[in-house]
């Protein structure tokens, strides 16, 4: 998609909007990670349990114990693993779960830890059998066991590895094992934010990146995530270009509407394929219930994007219902896309006509 700009000639050029994320995207995004847990905005409760366990021991002066982070994505995870690292004054050292297929991979990170490092593994819940075994030992003793040769003259040599501290996410708990999540000293479930931290969280990017926000606009961008700082620090930089190419740069609460209306995401933050999900659930299979192979197969994407990427947040959002015979719509759905049931035809548009005051009127 492209949009006009005029620059200081006043030549008019055409410019690419996009809400690909770009290595550009990638650099701001670090640098509006929050340094320390002082920095940290919402997830009140995680934030002081957190804040204890690690003031009280470096105050002992030892490492404290293994931390496990658990949530959906985008709610500050890894933030919080970096934040870790920060407030031991230790090094943070990163891999993930599908990357430590053989025990080998993990033996030759924890060999090179040093004393007070953090070991962050993301989507732990992803990690080799072969590979979570020789992780038991590392978390309770600090050592592992290298296996030389093979066959019946395999031997095992112990190896000390230094004093660590784990940090394991996962955005699947449940598929943890009971052994390795019963190994963490910490655990912390991470909820979706409410719309005032989600605001202030927007302001502070405002800030970092020079955005002149107002502040209804930033709970505009705020009511439209999701409950996620990742979506909504990727909605500002969005109705940011919006704002620089089609405005005067000042983001507004008519600029942002405008912005996100271009970008497809709707006053409760569905994007496009959310709504075509609803849209073939009313339309093409009456409300449901409906298999979700089935509504995959409607909307043309794979089963497992359904329903990890749409499902969780349409379900959360009240607008769909996982029963035993299939998806199933409910009266919140049909009324968000604006049909009835008993013809199906639209009243309203998909996304409502904005005006410079808001929302112009329905039905």
């Amino acid at each position: 998609m492209t949009g006009p700009y005029r620059d200081a000639d006043g030549d008019e050029t055409e410019v690419e909007l996009s809400a690909a994320s770009t290595p550009f995207d990638s650099d701001v995004e670090g640098a509006l990670r929050p340094r320390n847990l002082g920095e940290f905005i919402g997830q009140e409760t995680v934030r002081e349990q957190l804040e204890l366990v690690l003031t009280a021991a470096t105050r002992r002066g030892v490492v404290p114990d293994h931390l496990l982070f658990s949530g959906p994505p985008g709610l500050g995870k890894t933030s919080l693993a970096m934040i870790v690292a920060a407030e031991l004054g230790g090094s943070l050292r990163i891999t993930s779960g599908p990357a430590l297929e053989r025990p080998g991979d993990l033996a030759a990170m924890l060999s090179n830890l040093i004393e007070g490092d953090v070991l962050f593994i993301d989507e732990i819940h992803r990690i080799a059998r072969p590979a979570e075994e020789m992780l038991y030992l590392a978390m309770e003793d600090f050592r592992i066991d290298i296996m030389v040769g093979k066959g019946p003259g395999a031997t095992s040599i112990p190896l000390e590895i230094a004093p660590f501290t784990l940090v394991g996410a996962t955005t699947r708990s449940g598929a943890l094992t009971g052994p390795l999540r019963d190994r963490f000293g910490f655990t912390a479930h991470m909820d979706f934010y409410t719309d005032e931290d989600l605001a202030r969280i927007v302001s502070r990017a405002a800030e970092i990146l020079e955005i002149p926000v107002q502040p209804d606009a930033a709970m505009e961008i705020a009511g439209r995530s999701r409950g996620t700082p990742r979506i909504a620090n990727r909605l500002l930089r969005r109705v940011r270009d919006y704002a620089e190419v089609r405005a005067d740069g000042r983001v507004t609460v008519p600029v942002a509407r405008a912005a996100l209306r271009v970008y497809e995401v709707d006053e409760l933050g569905l994007d496009r394929l959310d709504r075509a999900v609803l849209r073939a659930l009313l339309v093409q299979h009456e409300g449901g219930p409906v298999g979700l192979s089935t509504l995959a197969v409607a909307v043309g994407e794979e089963a497992t994007t359904l329903e990890e990427v749409c499902e969780p947040f349409l379900v959360r959002a009240g607008l769909l219902a996982r029963t035993p015979r299939g998806r199933v719509a409910t009266a919140a759905a049909w009324e968000h896309l604006g049909l009835r049931r008993s013809d199906r035809d639209p009243i309203e548009p998909m996304l409502p006509v904005e005006t410079e005051t808001g929302p112009g009127p329905r039905g």
